[in-house]
């Protein structure tokens, strides 16, 4: 019991030293070795139906950089100073007969062809009706974008856990940052779409005011 409580007082005060980053101290860089530690949290996500429908984009190109900055009005401290860089995509091609889902069963999870056959009949009835998508390419590529979120948390939480900073951006215009990342050929032809960017580094200040929060009996309901 004395590891688990250690382990959750652990936790906990990661998430109070998390905070939104907003500019980095440029003298500090992430090892490789800690970096690899966060990609390997965002790897090991869990996902809708294990589809995995994610690419992380490390954007260490300045260049690049100034590029997407010019497009992030959320992100103007950020894209200069931090230490990496971080644009996750979603999969655009996650309908349950594509290409990259046979190959994701057959060559990833290695499961059987009787296998595959059965659950992409479930996953059919899955986009058909249950969360209806299949008529909508927005519908399959948001659906995507969910997922990367779960990723996208863990990433910051990981960092956390061993004192790095970090922040979560979404103020970005969507389609001109998938035009740049087009240009560059980091798209697959469409497959691929930006959904959020995330910045890691080491803070250049501390917040000027202490984490606040909703009180937990505040959002919590117990149905009995």
């Amino acid at each position: 019991m004395g590891d688990n409580n250690t382990k959750k007082q652990e936790i906990l005060e990661a998430y109070q030293f998390r905070h939104a980053t907003k500019s980095f101290d440029v003298t500090k860089k992430i090892s490789d070795e800690d970096f690899q530690f966060i990609l390997e949290a965002g790897r090991l996500s869990p996902s809708s139906i294990g589809i995995e429908p994610w690419v992380f984009l490390v954007i260490q190109d300045m260049n690049l950089r100034e590029q997407l900055r010019e497009v992030s009005w959320g992100a103007q401290g950020q894209l200069p100073t931090a230490s990496h860089f971080v644009v996750i995509l979603a999969r655009t091609d996650v309908r349950y007969d594509s290409d990259y889902v046979a190959d994701q069963m057959k060559r990833v999870k290695q499961m059987p062809d009787e296998v595959v056959q059965t659950l992409q009949s479930r996953y059919k009835s899955f986009q058909e009706s249950d969360l209806p998508m299949l008529d909508n390419d927005r519908a399959l590529y948001e659906w995507s974008c969910r997922q990367t979120y779960i990723a996208l948390g863990n990433m910051l939480t990981a960092a956390a856990l061993i004192g790095i900073d970090s922040c979560p951006i979404e103020g970005f215009d969507y389609q001109a940052v998938n035009e740049i990342l087009e240009k560059e050929g980091l798209l697959e032809d469409g497959k691929l779409r930006a959904s959020v960017m995330a910045a890691f580094g080491y803070r250049a200040e501390d917040p000027k005011r202490p984490k606040t929060r909703k009180e937990l009996n505040e959002i919590v309901r117990w149905i009995k």
